[in-house]
C-alpha cells in the first residue's frame, strides 16, 4: 500500500533530498560527546562560575525555532528539559561560504535531533542558554510533531489528550506531554524502591517460566499458544505462584519476581491484558506477619515518592501511615449491605445476588457469588488502605484452612480507593488437602466456568516432597504506580498498553 503523505511530510522529504544533494548526512552514523544536559547546566550555571560551562556539548530535539534572519533562537529538548540554543550566522560559518547555514540551519525542522557546542551565557532577557559554536544535524525529522502551546520559559499549556493518540503513538507523546515521561521515570523508582526493600531483607530475585504447560495461580482465562517442536498447546502465564512455590520446596527461604502475566478477559480503566504482578513467598510465615510487612513497604514507598504518607489521588487524600484497618469480608458486605452472608449456600447467594440486582452467570458457585457481591457492593467503599481479610473456603483454593474460623482461610485483600492493590494467604502446604481443592475447581470448569484453575499435578507433586509454613503476596504494580502517581487509568502507567490494531494505509 501507498503511504499517504501530509504537505508538511512531502516538504520534509524534499529538504531531506536537497541535503543529500548537498552531500549532508542527515543520519550520520557517528558517537556524539554529549557532556552536558539541559536541566543541569540551568541549575547549576552562575556568571561567578561561568568558565566551568566555556565548553559544552548537548543534543537533543528541536522543539522551537525563532528565525531572525541571521540569528535563530532555538529550543531543544534532551532527555531532562529544554534549553535555548543562540545560533549566530557568521560565528557558526566565519568563512565566506554560507552553504551550512542555507543547507542546514536554515531548514531545520521541529522534530529534528542536532548536537551543538559552545559556551553558556545569559540573554539579555536573563534567559540561561548555549552561545553556539558549533552544530551537527543527528535525525532528520520526517514527520511533524502534534502542535502545543509553551510559554516563554517553555511550559507547557495546550497538551495533547487524545488517547487514541497517546496510546497507541507513545514516542510522540512522551516528546510533547512532558508530565508522561515523569510517570515512568517514578515507575521506575518505585520498583526499585520494592526491589531494595525485598534485597535489604535477604528475599532473592528470581525469573519463572511466562510459556507454561498448565495456567496456575490464579482464576483467570488464559491466552492459548502453541509449541511447534513439542506439539502441543501451552499458556502465556497467568500468575507465578506455583512456580515461586515450588522454589520454596527446594529450599529457598524468601523469593519474588516481578512477573510479566497475560488474562485473556475484559480492558478498562484498572484493567489490561498484560499487566505487572509482584509475587514474593516467605517460609516460617503468615498472613499477619504479611500484613504488618506489606504496611511497612507501602508507608516506605509513600515517603520516599511524596515525603510523606499522605498521597493525592484524585479528589482523595490517602493516609500510607500503618497500620492499615482490617475488617472480614463477610463483615465489609454485611456493614456495607446490612445482609449476613456468610450462612448462605449457593441458592441463597443467588437470591441475594437477585435482590441487589447484582447479574451473575448461572455457572459460578459459592465461592465467586461472594466476591461478586463484595466487588459490587462493598470494594469501592474502602478508600482508605483497607485488609479484607479471612474468606470463605470456596474462594481460595490455594490458601490454608484458618486456624480458628471454621469454613473460612487466611487470605487477605488490600484495597486502596476502592480497588484491590495485593492479595496474600497463609499459603496452602497440605498436599491432600490442595489435591481436593483442585478437584473442586475441575468440577467448576466442567459448569462452564473458564476462569476455574487447572489440576496442576507436577505442582502437588512439588508438594508431596513438604513445603514449609509459607506466607506469600501478589501486588498489581499497575495499580500501585497509578495511585502513586495519581494517574487515573491503567493506560496512562504502561509504556504501551494493549489497543486494537490499527489500519495503517
Amino acid at each position: 500500500m501507498s503511504q499517504q503523505l501530509s504537505e508538511q511530510e512531502i516538504i520534509r522529504r524534499e529538504k531531506l533530498k536537497a541535503l543529500e544533494a548537498a552531500g549532508i548526512d542527515a543520519y550520520p552514523a557517528a558517537l556524539y560527546p554529549v557532556t552536558h544536559f539541559s536541566t543541569g547546566i540551568k541549575q547549576s550555571f552562575t556568571e561567578e562560575n561561568k568558565d566551568d560551562f566555556a565548553n559544552v556539548c548537548v543534543a537533543g530535539r528541536v522543539m522551537s525555532i525563532n528565525d531572525k534572519g541571521k540569528v535563530f533562537f532555538i529550543k531543544i529538548q534532551d532527555s531532562k528539559g529544554i534549553i535555548q540554543l543562540y545560533v549566530k550566522r557568521d560565528e557558526l560559518c566565519p568563512e565566506e561560504d554560507k552553504s551550512f547555514w542555507t543547507n542546514v540551519v536554515k531548514t531545520l525542522d521541529l522534530g529534528d535531533f542536532i548536537g551543538v557546542t559552545g559556551f553558556i551565557f545569559i540573554t539579555k532577557t536573563g534567559e540561561i542558554s548555549i552561545h553556539t559554536q558549533t552544530l551537527t544535524l543527528l535525525a532528520k525529522s520526517l514527520k511533524p510533531l502534534p502542535v502545543v502551546k509553551r510559554d516563554e520559559e517553555g511550559n507547557l499549556h495546550d497538551a495533547v489528550t487524545d488517547p487514541e493518540f497517546r496510546y497507541r503513538q507513545r514516542y510522540a507523546d512522551l516528546v510533547i506531554n512532558p508530565d508522561v515521561k515523569d510517570t515512568f521515570v517514578k515507575r521506575t523508582k518505585i520498583i526499585n524502591i520494592i526491589r531494595d526493600f525485598l534485597n535489604k531483607q535477604g528475599a532473592l530475585e528470581v525469573d519463572t517460566p511466562v510459556l507454561q504447560a498448565i495456567p496456575g495461580g490464579a482464576a483467570a482465562r488464559p491466552f492459548i499458544t502453541h509449541h511447534n517442536a513439542l506439539d502441543v498447546p501451552f499458556y502465556l502465564r497467568i500468575a507465578n505462584e506455583l512456580y515461586l512455590k515450588r522454589l520454596i520446596v527446594g529450599g529457598f527461604d524468601w523469593v519474588y519476581e516481578f512477573s510479566r502475566n497475560f488474562r485473556n478477559e475484559g480492558m478498562d480503566r484498572t484493567h489490561n491484558p498484560e499487566f505487572t504482578v509482584l509475587e514474593w513467598y516467605t517460609a516460617y510465615k503468615d498472613y499477619f506477619w504479611m500484613m504488618e510487612t506489606t504496611e511497612l513497604l507501602f508507608e516506605q514507598l509513600a515517603i520516599a515518592v511524596h515525603g510523606t504518607t499522605e498521597v493525592k489521588v484524585g479528589n482523595q487524600t490517602i493516609n500510607f501511615k500503618a497500620p492499615f484497618k482490617r475488617i472480614s469480608i463477610l463483615d465489609a458486605i454485611k456493614e456495607n449491605t446490612g445482609i449476613d452472608v456468610s450462612d448462605k449456600d449457593e441458592a441463597g447467594l443467588r437470591e441475594v445476588c437477585k435482590d441487589l440486582n447484582i447479574d451473575v452467570p448461572p455457572n459460578i458457585g459459592k465461592g465467586k457469588l461472594i466476591d461478586e457481591i463484595f466487588s459490587e457492593t462493598s470494594e469501592s467503599k474502602y478508600v482508605q488502605p483497607t485488609f479484607i481479610i479471612d474468606y470463605p473456603l470456596e474462594m481460595s483454593p490455594l490458601t490454608k484452612k484458618h486456624r480458628s474460623k471454621k469454613g473460612l482461610v487466611e487470605r487477605f485483600e488490600l484495597m486502596i480507593n476502592g480497588k484491590e492493590i495485593a492479595n496474600a494467604y497463609s499459603e496452602l502446604n497440605d498436599p491432600i488437602d490442595q489435591r481436593l481443592r483442585f478437584e473442586e475447581q475441575a468440577k467448576l470448569m466442567e459448569r462452564g466456568d473458564d476462569e476455574a484453575m487447572f489440576i496442576d499435578q507436577d505442582f502437588l507433586r512439588a508438594l508431596e516432597y513438604g513445603m514449609p509454613p509459607t506466607s506469600g503476596i501478589g501486588i498489581g504494580i499497575d495499580r500501585l504506580i497509578m495511585l502513586l502517581t495519581n494517574q487515573q487509568s491503567i493506560q496512562d502507567v504502561l509504556l504501551f498498553p494493549q489497543m486494537r490494531p490499527e489500519k495503517l494505509s
